[in-house]
């Protein structure tokens, strides 16, 4: 289980910890990953801090007037790499969190949310370019006081997704029938309870006395 907690209501917040959760958990089974996509948008965006710099830098050496005409140029300049930018983001990328092989076989997997909608949908397309939609509640993998667990969000992925089923038969195959909720509710307990010394839980008895059980 993740140590952090997060709000249970922040969908980003979710989103953002299941996403490198998945990435996480995919390289673990060995998927090679795949960073073309990122080292694109790393020198897009590198590229236009480059050109505001040395705008900035050429101005306050030389002055506006010798300046003014480059200066024009650089401003249309950083629009164009901006531009192609935020048309890589949403267009190339399309929300893509992981992207690599194992065994030969190539995956692609973009996640999203929709507003007021606390649920995590994935666009999973393989080598072949066929695209299958699965989606699951964040409460499936999180629980309700914001803490995200391993298990079941990786039993779900790899029941839902094939290559990921391949590479995790043991998750692949466990139990659908209501272990993921058994785990979170032993999750969220543990959490609750852990305070206790010597694996000893303290509980309430009459008149608000604290007694307590020995595990």
């Amino acid at each position: 289980m993740a140590d952090a907690r997060i709000s249970p209501h922040a969908l980003p917040d979710l989103k953002s910890t299941t996403d490198d959760a998945l990435a996480n958990y995919l390289r673990s089974l060995h998927f090679r990953q795949h960073h073309a996509k990122l080292d694109v948008r790393l020198a897009l965006g590198y590229l236009g801090v480059a050109i505001a710099a040395a705008t900035f830098a050429a101005d306050y050496r030389l002055g506006w007037d010798a300046t003014k005409r480059w200066t024009a140029v650089a401003v249309c300049a950083y629009a164009v790499v901006n531009g192609g930018f935020s048309w890589w983001i949403w267009q190339v990328e399309g929300g893509c969190v992981f992207e690599g092989v194992r065994g030969g076989k190539k995956i692609s997997i973009a996640s999203k949310t929709n507003k007021h909608d606390p649920t995590y949908h994935l666009a999973v397309t393989d080598a072949a370019g066929a695209t299958r939609e699965v989606q699951a509640p964040f409460t499936a993998w999180f629980t309700a006081d914001g803490f995200f667990v391993a298990r079941p969000f990786q039993q779900w992925l790899a029941r839902s997704v094939g290559a990921i089923g391949e590479a995790d038969a043991k998750n692949a195959a466990s139990d659908a029938g209501g272990s993921e909720g058994g785990e979170i509710a032993a999750e969220s307990e543990g959490f609750a309870t852990g305070s206790g010394e010597a694996g000893g839980v303290e509980t309430k008895g009459k008149g608000g006395k604290r007694l307590k059980r020995k595990g």
